[in-house]
């Protein structure tokens, strides 16, 4: 499933690209451009703006009604019953392009030395550049994320 999001969901953006989705998000894309785009690649379009979400066919578009961005990600993955565990950290949260395990030596000098010490594992994205760690924050998106993966299966 591919999704592409209008400028007031950057974060929940993020976050479906956390979990794995192909999410296309740019500020500056205008209601015609996120139009033509969801058609072009067959994206299902995530908006806030209820006359752009009227001009999509409604089984091409989610209306987003939830202000706070976890309960955006729950809507989401309630409403489409997304996968929430497999796919999780294999995409770039920057840019969207898929992630590739790298060995612990490619990544010497660019990551700091008490990463390096501490660390194993290691992700590149070789579009934007940035590599990736399991870090502290890791805990925290995991945490979020089994919340979202119990409420889902308790509904």
């Amino acid at each position: 499933m591919k999704f592409i999001v209008d400028v007031m969901l950057g974060r929940l953006a993020k976050w479906l690209r956390i979990l794995g989705y192909d999410t296309l998000y740019d500020s500056t894309y205008t209601d015609d451009d996120l139009f033509f785009k969801a058609h072009q690649g067959k994206r299902i379009l995530l908006t806030r703006d209820s006359e752009l979400a009227r001009r999509m066919n409604p089984k091409y578009c989610l209306f987003i009604i939830e202000h706070s961005v976890q309960d955006q990600v729950k809507q989401v993955v309630r409403h489409y019953k997304l996968n929430t565990k497999d796919y999780v950290f294999t995409r770039c949260t920057l840019c969207n392009e898929l992630v590739e395990h790298v060995s612990k030596k490619l990544v010497n000098g660019r990551v700091p030395d008490f990463v390096f010490n501490s660390i194993d594992k290691f992700y590149y994205c070789a579009d934007c550049d940035k590599v990736y760690w399991a870090g502290s924050h890791i805990q925290l998106v995991r945490e979020v994320l089994s919340k979202l993966s119990l409420e889902k299966q308790n509904d």
